[in-house]
């Protein structure tokens, strides 16, 4: 793992309807971020959040599109693909705080220019591969990888002035379990890899973790992970905004962080979804922490 990293957040809350998400970056933070990953050898390079504007909204696109908050959700992953762009050709290594899901998009963006074939491993409780069409609450952040594939509104799959990001072959979704109808065909139209709560239970996270990445390694030349807080089961990430019962224990997620850390693959991240207004004493950010630690290199010996 590059030793350079630096960390990016994202106040974004405007993918979704649930305020609170907006100050995740900074319970993350409070969390002991920075002092873990210089405890554990890196050089961290803190840049503060990016400023997020509203920007004046049509009623009438909204209703047309079924996008909410499209023009200030594309501006702000505007400015973050960019930054992103400039943090990877500085040679560090990008993590990004979120902020609701949508942010992907951005990363995405700033990543992707720098690989032929960038994996992306999407370890969530969603698929976020709805569109315009067919998402049921036309929030943004439950878009964001059908957006990166180049399916949706062109304000979004052409932001960073290219697209798609990242091919369908070249994902992998860990932990799903809650589809919607539209996400379920596009999966299969796709050919998307995906291990639901049913595989994880039956096949166990080491099989799942161990047949991802070498899936991943055979055919990509970087991989980012893009990991949703509410992938875990709400008893161990309660703070976030749309959990669903039965997903991935607290130590399960760290088994696979630690795996990807010895198979060192990972060469970007961002962890999203942490709504500190929704948590029980920053439970959520200081898990995130700890499977962030985990995923840079730290072990229980």
């Amino acid at each position: 793992m590059n030793k350079e990293v630096t960390i990016i957040g994202v106040p974004m809350d405007f993918g979704q309807t649930r305020r609170g998400v907006d100050m995740g970056p900074s319970a993350i933070r409070y969390a002991g971020l920075t002092d873990r990953l210089e405890g554990l050898g890196y050089s961290i390079d803190d840049e503060g959040d990016l400023n997020i504007k509203i920007v004046n909204e049509s009623k009438e696109t909204e209703i047309t599109t079924n996008l909410k908050n499209l023009k200030t959700v594309a501006e702000a992953n505007g400015k973050l693909g960019q930054k992103v762009d400039q943090v990877i050709s500085s040679n560090h290594f990008p993590l990004v705080l979120g902020g609701d899901h949508s942010i992907a998009i951005g990363t995405l963006a700033g990543v992707s220019k720098h690989y032929e074939n960038l994996g992306v491993i999407w370890y969530d409780a969603h698929g976020d591969l709805n569109t315009g069409e067919t998402s049921p609450s036309g929030n943004i952040h439950g878009m964001s990888l059908a957006v990166s594939l180049g399916l949706g509104h062109p304000t979004l799959t052409n932001i960073g002035g290219y697209g798609p990001k990242v091919k369908p072959e070249n994902v992998v979704i860990i932990g799903a379990r809650d589809l919607d109808p539209g996400e379920k065909q596009l999966i299969k139209e796709q050919g998307i890899k995906v291990y639901t709560m049913h595989e994880i239970d039956r096949l166990g996270m080491t099989t799942v973790m161990s047949e991802t990445i070498n899936y991943l390694k055979e055919r990509t030349d970087g991989v980012h992970l893009s990991l949703d807080l509410d992938g875990l089961d709400p008893n161990d990430a309660p703070g976030v905004g749309t959990p669903v019962a039965g997903g991935i224990s607290y130590r399960e997620s760290h088994l696979a962080m630690e795996m990807l850390s010895e198979a060192n693959i990972i060469t970007s991240a961002e962890f999203v979804e942490t709504n500190p207004v929704l948590d029980k004493y920053n439970k959520t950010a200081i898990a995130a922490v700890a499977l962030i630690s985990s995923l840079f290199g730290d072990t229980l010996l």
